[in-house]
């Protein structure tokens, strides 16, 4: 499986599979939860062979209709990746809290360093 199917079942449990790289449909039922790679280190070796791992920033929110919702949810996903087989995960800083008031949407936004299998 590639890095993003293993982020979309390591979370889809979480939310009964409203997970969706980038953006979610319209009217996509509370909660949810959003991923996208925003870069990464490249793993270069000395010699000229490609390796076998590959590191991601992974960007990922949580949409709910209360903030307490979100940051509940977040601090489960934290966990999840911490602890995932699948990859190597960790946060790289604390969760970000995000909201789109004509939506009535409250979020938490947080980054991870992911190193996985290319």
């Amino acid at each position: 499986m590639t890095v993003k199917e293993n982020i979309f079942a390591l979370l889809s449990p979480l939310v009964d599979g409203r997970v969706f790289p980038v953006v979610a449909p319209f009217e996509t039922p509370r909660p949810y939860v959003t991923y996208q790679r925003i870069g990464g280190h490249v793993i270069t070796p000395l010699a000229k062979e490609v390796p076998d791992k590959q590191n991601g920033f992974f960007q990922i929110t949580v949409w709910a209709d209360r903030p307490k919702d979100a940051d509940a949810l977040a601090l489960q996903i934290e966990s999840a990746f911490i602890t995932a087989k699948a990859f190597t995960a960790k946060p790289m800083a604390g969760p970000i809290d995000r909201s789109e008031p004509d939506l009535k949407l409250y979020g938490s936004q947080q980054d991870f360093n992911v190193l996985s299998d290319r």
